[in-house]
């Protein structure tokens, strides 16, 4: 009744209450919730911001997103949050052509706390038409790949999240492909998030050189990096801390290649310097 009385809706936050999107009778079957996104997206054409979250307790059984039919009905939406969900894209068919994409969509949150089924072709349906995204928080999202990322549309990423936090002792980690993601994204990322992620030394190393390789040899724009996890070596963050002046959060947890002392999280520029102070005094003195 509120979204077909509401038309001019943009945005709705029922969190924490008392509001249940089914009536009493009606059937609970898990693909009703997506039904009720649906028919907001179809009487309320001007929705900007859908967030749907889980919280930790979830259902084990994956919901359908009709990716396409949603984004028919939601052409001006700008934020899409699906945090802590389990689900899958209902199947396009092989005839089904894509779906017009969202348009106007700047932030995309897909974040998890267990392994989903968010792949390179879901990602690439979902985003194929959303030229200005600035924010992607893919978050447990193990099946998505550097390849998968660099196809995407959007030039002007800021903040890109691809951490994954206590998943990595079970999964097949890629070891190589994250200089597609600096090469493609480094002139605008403002936040870039590899926590967790299996890249090897010399991928990191070429990777996080392409922040040294912009115009006057300094990158102002990022200001957060998380490497927790990572096999980034002592060389590697010090160049990626040098040719960054704008540095105010740097995370090196676990980061087994690095001495013993460092291995934490830096916050602010004077945390940031002292680190590299360290780490350049405990580098060997070129011979």
């Amino acid at each position: 009744m509120l979204a077909k009385a509401c038309p001019q809706l943009h945005s709705l936050d029922i969190q924490h209450s008392m509001v249940s999107p089914m009536s009493p009778g009606a059937p609970r079957k898990p693909g009703l919730r997506w039904q009720v996104l649906l028919c907001w997206g179809s009487c309320c054409p001007q929705l900007q911001v859908l967030e749907v979250s889980t919280g930790l307790n979830h259902n084990i059984t994956p919901l359908q997103l009709p990716v396409e039919a949603l984004q028919k009905g939601c052409p001006q939406l700008q934020v899409l949050r699906l945090l802590n969900l389990m689900w899958l894209p209902k199947p396009s068919g092989r005839a089904m052509t894509p779906g017009p994409g969202f348009p106007s969509l700047e932030e995309l949150c897909l974040a998890s706390s267990t392994c989903n089924f968010v792949s390179n072709e879901v990602l690439g349906r979902l985003l194929h038409g959303s030229p200005h995204l600035r924010l992607l928080d893919l978050r447990g999202c193990a099946r998505i790949t550097p390849a998968g990322l660099h196809d995407l549309p959007c030039q002007e990423l800021e903040q890109l999240h691809l951490g994954l936090y206590g998943m990595s002792d079970r999964l097949t980690l890629a070891k190589e492909g994250s200089p597609l993601l600096t090469q493609k994204w480094c002139h605008s990322l403002r936040e870039l998030d590899l926590s967790g992620q299996g890249f090897s030394e010399k991928d990191l190393e070429q990777a996080l050189a392409a922040f040294s390789g912009t115009p006057g040899g300094s990158h102002l724009a990022l200001c957060s990096l998380n490497l927790r996890g990572t096999r980034v070596t002592p060389g590697t963050v010090s160049s990626v801390i040098s040719s960054c002046p704008g540095l105010q959060y740097l995370n090196l947890e676990s980061c087994r290649c690095l001495p013993r002392g460092l291995k934490r999280a830096y916050r602010g520029p004077e945390e940031v310097q002292w680190c590299l102070e360290q780490l350049l005094t405990s580098l060997p003195s070129p011979s």
